[in-house]
């Protein structure tokens, strides 16, 4: 089977989520690991702007575009390692004929089998305002806390101004929005945003937080019909 990646949302993201396809596959050979088509087109406009203001340039014919061209390579599935671009996933479903996974709903999923009762989200502004994770959990029955105005700003930061831009990762911002979490009752924290992914692996962060790129990464390889190594099986379980 074939995997297509819509990539480039950002870089940097797409790079490791390579790489996390790569290290989760149990394997015994280069030969056995999935094929995978990355299409990493950096150019396409950002997301939580459009999200935040309408009169921004859509992102959507852009990811529609680059869906096409994945479809051209027989593709079997369509991942985006972008959390915020899950905003255009009906546009993007109905424009494509590949089947595109459907993160937000897989993060449920893995709650609902975990028996998780509420959760903290750390998010870009455009997921967090748009209410992606939010409206998922409701139809769970999964209860959520989301930081506050000023931790918010710490969230942005960590994505745009650290990570973003390949600087140094201060994690006194990070560490203040969690405990702010954990201590408004959330039993883990979905890193929502597959820059913060980064953080978790630079970090090494425990499984208090659910890394969604992490997620992204096993779901496409179980839909891809490839064993999962074993410290990763517990995320399709």
């Amino acid at each position: 089977m074939k995997l297509g990646v819509i990539g480039g949302l950002g870089p940097l993201a797409t790079a490791y989520y390579y790489e996390l396809l790569t290290k989760m596959c149990d394997v015994n050979c280069d030969q056995n690991h999935l094929e995978i088509f990355i299409h990493s087109y950096p150019k396409i406009p950002d997301r939580t702007g459009y999200i935040l203001n309408h009169h921004k340039k859509n992102p959507i014919n852009d990811l529609i575009s680059v869906g096409k061209n994945l479809e051209k390579q027989s593709v079997d599935y369509i991942a985006i390692p972008c959390i915020t671009a899950h905003y255009f996933h009906e546009d993007l479903t109905n424009a494509l004929c590949v089947p595109i996974i459907h993160l937000i709903e897989e993060v449920c999923a893995y709650l609902k089998r975990n028996h998780i009762k509420k959760v903290g989200i750390m998010a870009t502004d455009g997921t967090i305002r748009s209410e992606l994770f939010q409206q998922e959990l409701k139809k769970c029955g999964i209860h959520y806390v989301i930081p506050n105005g000023i931790y918010q700003q710490d969230v942005m930061h960590l994505i745009y101004q650290n990570v973003k831009l390949n600087h140094g990762i201060e994690m006194d911002r990070f560490q203040r929005v969690a405990d702010d979490l954990f201590d408004n009752g959330a039993e883990i924290i979905i890193l929502g945003c597959t820059e913060l992914s980064i953080i978790k692996k630079e970090k090494h962060l425990d499984r208090r937080y659910l890394d969604a790129l992490e997620l992204l990464s096993a779901v496409a390889l179980k839909k891809c019909h490839k064993k999962l190594n074993k410290e990763y099986q517990y995320l399709v379980d």
